[in-house]
């Protein structure tokens, strides 16, 4: 088996490997003069059974997994590993004429024999794709990682009704207690967050959701907790986009810490979710 990481995922290609005692095989990636983007595998892959593994945050990131899958089109076998899905969200009409992006991407992926992702924005979204496509939680690897923080009382929160399953399941194998913020979005970036009475005064509150953004809902969230005389408030997250001034933003509304996964490979992302995959290919390998 090769593990190949494209270069959005480069860390999280070289844990999946250490996981299953392989070292990862190495791909080039540069670009021409004119922008283009280059790819070469640099170790022989025919016959070989392959695991391509690359995020696909932006454009240039998609362009770079198709550019994989053509390289590895002499393997005995294909499976990509998509842990953040660029698009995801654009998972139907919501205006007359808009494209469904999600389902646009899905069909990009031809010759591939199938696709893991991880906690994709909707799960109706794999069934866009060519080939056998399956969702994979890195939930449980964040609630142990809030277990190990030894916190004061602590209090799991949705910030919105759309995660509040994923916040309660994390609860209930937690045994701890858990809420749920009701929010109404006002436009892309900006959120309105209804109060309401929680027993929070004095507790470690965590905020968690599957993906981080801009920052708007968690910030107002924050904001909300630590006025009503909530302990440490952290926030947490599967996929860290943490786009333009999120980080400060977040900091500046009294945040104690940001906790993600390796999804997308940030400063914040000290939780791995190699273990999940790997556990995946090594079901493959009996």
């Amino acid at each position: 088996m090769k593990i190949i990481g494209g270069p959005s995922s480069q860390t999280l290609a070289c844990r999946v490997a250490a996981e299953m005692n392989i070292l990862p095989t190495v791909s080039e990636f540069t670009r021409f003069p004119d922008d283009e983007q280059y790819l070469k595998i640099s170790e022989p892959i025919e016959g070989e059974d392959v695991v391509l593994i690359q995020s696909t945050a932006t454009d240039s990131d998609w362009i770079m997994l198709l550019q994989m899958i053509d390289a590895c089109a002499s393997a005995k076998s294909i499976r990509v590993v998509i842990p953040y899905m660029g698009y995801a969200r654009q998972d139907q009409v919501f205006k007359s004429g808009e494209a469904v992006s999600a389902r646009a991407m899905a069909k990009t992926l031809t010759g591939v024999d199938s696709v893991w992702t991880m906690n994709i924005h909707k799960k109706h979204t794999l069934n866009h794709f060519a080939c056998p496509a399956m969702d994979l939680d890195a939930s449980p690897l964040i609630a142990k990682y809030i277990l190990d923080l030894k916190l004061n009382r602590p209090l799991l929160v949705a910030p919105d009704k759309g995660v509040e399953k994923m916040v309660r399941d994390m609860a209930s194998g937690l045994d701890l207690e858990c809420d749920v913020f009701d929010k109404t979005r006002l436009s892309g970036d900006t959120v309105s967050i209804q109060e309401k009475k929680m027993d929070i005064v004095g507790r470690d509150v965590i905020l968690m959701d599957d993906m981080i953004a801009t920052g708007g809902t968690m910030a107002e969230s924050v904001k909300i907790l630590r006025t009503n005389h909530a302990g440490n408030v952290y926030v947490a997250c599967i996929h860290p986009v943490l786009a333009r001034n999120a980080v400060l933003r977040l900091a500046n509304s009294g945040v104690k810490d940001i906790m993600a996964t390796d999804t997308l490979e940030k400063i914040q992302s000290r939780i791995s979710v190699a273990p999940v995959i790997a556990a995946e290919l090594k079901k493959l390998k009996k």
